[in-house]
């Protein structure tokens, strides 16, 4: 994949609601997965919220197995790695990625603090969503995972991101 063709991103709920959502262009694949970026001033929505608008350029990382998504944001964004804990993404499409968003997120701000968020979203929906007991045990030890691999900037969450950042803009 190196054809560089606009994609969709949609995040769902476990209830299948649309949750975060966006345009972005694909940038190509290497060990980790698929990379797409999306150039300073784009936007998302939540759901059928008005669309934010981002200052600066990110990519995203679609792992071809794992149960996350990461986001690498653009120096001076605040926040250098955001992994959305998520079910593995699908590709029902060649022109859509969708994952459902499971509330945990991984996120290491510029200043290099790291730390495991949204863990009383987590708990909150798992008993309004009825997340099966597998799907739970799999969003905690893929939280758990990325935590220790942020934590040692272990790749793809060291420089990797950089070269794909680069092709954005």
């Amino acid at each position: 994949m190196s054809d560089e063709r606009s994609i969709r991103v949609e995040f769902t709920k476990y209830d299948g609601s649309l949750h975060w959502h966006h345009t972005a262009r694909l940038l190509g694949e290497d060990v980790h997965g698929v990379w797409a970026g999306c150039p300073a001033g784009a936007s998302m929505r939540r759901g059928q919220e008005p669309p934010v608008v981002f200052p600066q350029a990110f990519v995203m990382l679609f792992p071809r197995d794992g149960w996350w998504t990461a986001s690498f944001n653009a120096a001076p964004h605040k926040t250098e790695v955001y992994c959305d804990i998520a079910t593995v993404p699908s590709w029902p499409a060649p022109d859509t990625v969708t994952m459902v968003d499971l509330d945990l997120d991984v996120i290491r701000k510029r200043n290099g603090r790291i730390y495991l968020d949204d863990e009383d979203e987590f708990d909150e929906h798992r008993v309004r969503y009825a997340y099966p007991p597998q799907v739970v045990s799999a969003a905690r030890a893929s939280a758990e995972r990325l935590l220790k691999a942020v934590r040692v900037n272990a790749e793809p969450f060291a420089t990797v991101s950089r070269d794909w950042l680069a092709r954005v803009d």
